[in-house]
Parts: C-alpha cells; sequence; structure tokens
C-alpha cells in the first residue's frame, strides 16, 4: 500500500465510525441510568429522513441538523414515556419502536428517494490541514466530526468528574436509594433518555446529510443495532465505544479495498467482516465476566415505581 491509500483508509475510518459514537455514546448515557432503549435504529431512520428532508425543503444543513435531532428527542420522548412514566416493559417498547421509526421513515422519506444533496462540506483548519498524511486525516473533516469528538469529551468528562454523572450512576444502580438521597429519578432518566434521542437523531443527520447525501430505505444498515452491542461490549465505557466504533469504521473500509484487489473471497463474506471483527475485539476486550457484570448498571431495563 502507498501512503495515500492509507491516508485515505484512516480517512475513511473517523467518517465511517462517527454515527456509530454518536448513537453509542447515547445509548450508553441511557443505560447508565438504568432505561435500555432497543429504539435506536428506528429513531435513527427517522433523524436521517427528517434530516434529508429539512435540507431539501430549506437548503440550511445547520437548521436540518437540528431538525434531525429534535425527531429522535421526540421519538425518544415516546419511549420515555411509556418506560418510564407508565412503566411498561422496556425490551417490548423500544423493539415496538423500531419498528414504528422505520415504517414512519419510509412513509416520510418517500417522495426524497432519488434524490441528491450537495451535503455538509468539509471544514479544513488552517496550518493543520496541510501536514502531510496527519493534516488530512485528523484536519480535513465535516465539522458533525469535530462535534462528534467533543461530545465524546464531554460525555466522558460528566462520568469522570462531575456530580451530574455520580447521579445518572446513581439512578441506574439503585433507584430507591438515589430517590432516598433526593435524587429525582424519573427526572434524571428522562434527561437521560432525551440526550440519548438527540445523539442518535444527530447520527442520523450525519448519514443523510454527510456520508452519503441523499435517502433511501433502510440506510441505516443496522447501525442501530451495531451501537447497542457496543455499548455492552464496551463496558459502558466512553473510551472503549470510540474505539470499537473506529475499529468497525477500519474493517468496514478495508473490506471495500480488498473487494478492489485480486482477493477471491465472496462479496458477501467480506460485508460481514466489519461485524465480526468489531464484536470479536470487543469481546475480548470484556471478556472478563466479573468486570463486565460490575460495570453494568444493576437497575438497566427494570422500571421505578416510587413509592406512594
Amino acid at each position: 500500500m502507498d501512503i495515500d491509500l492509507i491516508t485515505n483508509i484512516l480517512y475513511a475510518t473517523f467518517k465511517t465510525g462517527t454515527p456509530l459514537i454518536l448513537i453509542a455514546l447515547g445509548e450508553m448515557v441511557c443505560e447508565k441510568s438504568g432505561v435500555l432503549n432497543l429504539g435506536q435504529e428506528g429513531m435513527l431512520l427517522v433523524g436521517a429522513a427528517v434530516g434529508f428532508i429539512a435540507a431539501s425543503v430549506t437548503g440550511n444543513y445547520f437548521l436540518a441538523v437540528f431538525c434531525a435531532m429534535f425527531a429522535g428527542m421526540m421519538m425518544s420522548l415516546v419511549f420515555g414515556f411509556l418506560s418510564i412514566t407508565l412503566a411498561a416493559n422496556q425490551v417490548a417498547t423500544g423493539l415496538a419502536l423500531t419498528i414504528f421509526g422505520a415504517g414512519l421513515s419510509a412513509f416520510l422519506g418517500n417522495s426524497y428517494i432519488g434524490i441528491g444533496l450537495d451535503g455538509i462540506q468539509v471544514w479544513s483548519i488552517p496550518f493543520l490541514s496541510d501536514i502531510p498524511v496527519i493534516g488530512k486525516v485528523f484536519f480535513q473533516h465535516d465539522p458533525l466530526v469535530y462535534l462528534t469528538i467533543i461530545l465524546f469529551a464531554v460525555v466522558f468528562w460528566v462520568f469522570r468528574s462531575t456530580r451530574l454523572g455520580l447521579k445518572i450512576r446513581a439512578v441506574g444502580e439503585n433507584p430507591e436509594a438515589a430517590n432516598a438521597i433526593g435524587i429525582h429519578v424519573h427526572q434524571i432518566r428522562y434527561m437521560a433518555v432525551l440526550f440519548g434521542g438527540a445523539m442518535t437523531g444527530l447520527g442520523g443527520a450525519y448519514l443523510s446529510l454527510v456520508y452519503t447525501p441523499m435517502w433511501s430505505d433502510g440506510m441505516s444498515a443496522g447501525r442501530g443495532w451495531i451501537a447497542l452491542a457496543l455499548v455492552v461490549f464496551a463496558s459502558w465505557k466512553a473510551e472503549r465505544i470510540l474505539l470499537g466504533a473506529y475499529l468497525f469504521g477500519f474493517a468496514s473500509i478495508m473490506h471495500l479495498v480488498m473487494q478492489g484487489t485480486d482477493f477471491e473471497v465472496s462479496p458477501n463474506l467480506m460485508a460481514m467482516l466489519p461485524y465480526l471483527a468489531t464484536i470479536i475485539v470487543l469481546v475480548w476486550l470484556s471478556s472478563d465476566a466479573i468486570k463486565t457484570k460490575m460495570s453494568a448498571p444493576k437497575s438497566i431495563g427494570q422500571p421505578y415505581r416510587p413509592m406512594a
């Protein structure tokens, strides 16, 4: 491989891993609060559809990104009302949200299939983007890639160093004890669910406005499910989510590169490799069963009913 090919592979790795980081970080915050939202795939598709439609109608990409995030939050609000306020089964509610989101996105985007957009353009950082190899890999991306790194740093800092992070973890570990010391359990869980919805909507906007600036049914290609697995295999740690997402991005690009060579393997088998590689590495990282069990929020998936 020459240096230009390696540079392009690393550059594409960042772009491919970005939506997974956004979805997985939002889901991690949600699960840390004790809420298991399996509706990521549906919210991702709705965010992608709404973002693309808003960009097509208004021509304003930043407004489109906001609309996608708002759509994700509204979808998550429905989930929150059912699973938090009404204490419905979180697994069943999340799966229903995924099915609903897939249908809703197909309905909304039906008139926009085949329409292309220019997409959000690259923001090159002056001087730094001129550095050979490193400049293109790190400093010639669209603003959503930079925003993703900032959001990762914020989430990492919140859980490492702030009282808000402690409150979210307390609610996820033992909501009764958290309520006893004055933490509003339902409020924290709603905030976490809405944040997760906004992040997933942002991931959807990235897919339809940056990664492939167009709309097609099912364009998420299972990324919502991969992000869910990523959170568990990463042991609910933000830094491992970052590693796993970029690993998936690298494997996705390498399977395309290998298809362009004389490597004679079924394309369908090659398409499996990114998912397989990500799962193998993350399972290896989380292979210590005791540590993994200790990392999991103790009250995840369990509805909280305040004592009268």
